[in-house]
């Protein structure tokens, strides 16, 4: 399984799980857009301060922002069309899984590096 991801709330700090997301898509192949306004570098990848600003299409969106910001964020992410949007554990509520659902936002509710049969304690 190969295609391009977004990870929203990446972060440089390898214990969070924003940066293991990072490493877990590139270790599966995909093409990875690290997405956090603070930072210009995560991994060797070049960071993105907003999903628009990603060329081409994304097949999927990774979430790890609290749901306050989530929500905040979900007309940004349905501009985007991804096929697919994770939205990791702690990075949703029921309210804001709702409001994604009711935009047309394809949710996923589930961790993102699982559904590529990785564990997320592969990336210490």
């Amino acid at each position: 399984m190969t295609g391009t991801i977004a990870v929203l709330g990446a972060s440089r700090n390898r214990k969070k799980f924003g940066n293991k997301c990072v490493r877990a898509y590139q270790a599966a192949g995909f093409r990875v857009f690290p997405v956090n306004r603070r930072e210009e570098a995560i991994e060797g990848l070049e960071v993105f301060a907003k999903l628009e600003l990603i060329p081409g299409p994304l097949d999927r969106i990774s979430v790890y922002l609290p749901p306050r910001e989530t929500r905040r964020m979900l007309a940004e992410i349905g501009d985007r069309c991804a096929r697919e949007v994770w939205f990791n554990p702690g990075s949703a509520d029921p309210k804001t899984l709702r409001a994604a659902r009711d935009a047309g936002i394809a949710v996923r509710d589930g961790c993102s590096i699982v559904d590529i049969g990785l564990s997320p304690s592969q990336f210490p």
